[in-house]
């Protein structure tokens, strides 16, 4: 770290101790040529005496955003050590910044674009219902990563997003169940509505059962109320104590594994006594035991397709564009023919 003061900054860069302020301070009233002087100095002596002469230097670079909705989502950590090197390669530098599942991303993009000079975004998890009137202040082109717009109105040309869709793989999931002979097959999810990716899974639910001529029985739907595997477990546990089912799909690897735990308790063997499957494929369901069985979403495509359309958007070499990707289907033992 550089001890230069501003009279050293001042003098390197043959400009006054005003200026160099006025820099710092990000104040408009300075010609652009003495303002790269002035960074000049300070990115070659990396010299970063408060958050302003920060921020000047992340404006210097090619800095992209990676918002993530909730923390401890393994299935997110391993789209971002897929993602970070990939955009180094692709001459961009990763900025990684947590929010809670209850706050609004867009308006936590909309401060870290003015604070960073950001040049793009990707978002991991968010809100399935944008509307125009919400993106409106984001001014650089964004990714939604790992969801879609089910439930907004946006035009397809003002966003892009690379996903997969909710409603057929949940549904691909149920219908392995039914394959295998189940006819009592609960859901646990976290809740029934609200625009979300746990709508459009019980959705794809709902879709598997009717089109198979089963009518819903509510005693088998178990809502959580969040992803955590501890209110999974509850729920999982209320869940089976009530409608006995012989399998559960769970919507997410997390869920279905809090599932086999619950059934564990219970005395009830996986899947001698009960079936599981649940959709991600993360790398901790491939170590329970049973093996949980789950569609598996393609991660290193979804990571890698957000960034190549991020970085042509950025460089005006493509266009805003929507990719839906195939999962597949992960058989481990949890799931048994009845």
């Amino acid at each position: 770290m550089s001890h230069l003061t501003i009279k050293d900054i001042a003098r390197l860069s043959g400009t006054s101790v005003s200026t160099v302020s006025r820099v710092l301070n990000e104040h408009v009233d300075v010609s652009e040529t003495a303002r790269q002087k002035v960074l000049e100095v300070i990115g070659s002596n990396h010299y970063v005496p408060n958050n302003s002469a920060r921020n000047l230097v992340i404006r210097k670079s090619n800095v992209i955003a990676l918002i993530i909705r909730g923390r401890g989502n393994p299935f997110f950590a391993r789209l971002i050590k897929i993602i970070e090197p990939r955009l180094n390669k692709s001459g961009y530098d990763m900025s990684v910044h947590y929010i809670d599942t209850s706050d609004d991303e867009l308006k936590a993009a909309a401060m870290l674009e003015r604070e960073k000079r950001l040049k793009g975004i990707i978002f991991l998890g968010g809100r399935f219902n944008y509307l125009a009137d919400d993106i409106a202040a984001i001014k650089v082109p964004f990714v939604c990563c790992s969801y879609t717009n089910a439930f907004g109105a946006l035009e397809e040309g003002n966003y892009s997003s690379v996903a997969i869709d909710d409603r057929i793989t949940a549904r691909r999931a149920v219908e392995h169940l039914l394959q295998k002979g189940h006819r009592r097959i609960g859901a646990l999810i976290e809740r029934k509505d609200g625009g979300s990716i746990s709508q459009l899974r019980y959705e794809g639910y709902l879709s598997a059962l009717s089109d198979s001529g089963i009518a819903l029985d509510a005693s088998l739907v178990g809502c959580a109320g969040s992803f955590e595997m501890s209110d999974a477990y509850a729920a999982a546990v209320a869940l089976i104590g009530r409608a006995r089912p012989t399998a559960i799909f769970a919507i997410s690897d997390l869920m279905g594994v809090a599932a086999m735990k619950a059934a564990a308790d219970m005395k009830l063997r996986v899947p001698d006594d009960l079936s599981v499957i649940a959709i991600d494929g993360i790398e901790f369901s491939n170590y329970c035991i049973p093996t949980l069985t789950t569609l598996a979403q393609p991660a290193e495509e979804l990571a890698l397709r957000s960034v190549d359309i991020l970085a042509g958007l950025i460089e005006k070499k493509g266009v805003n564009s929507h990719v839906l990707l195939e999962t597949s289907l992960r058989a481990g033992g949890s799931v048994r023919q009845v």
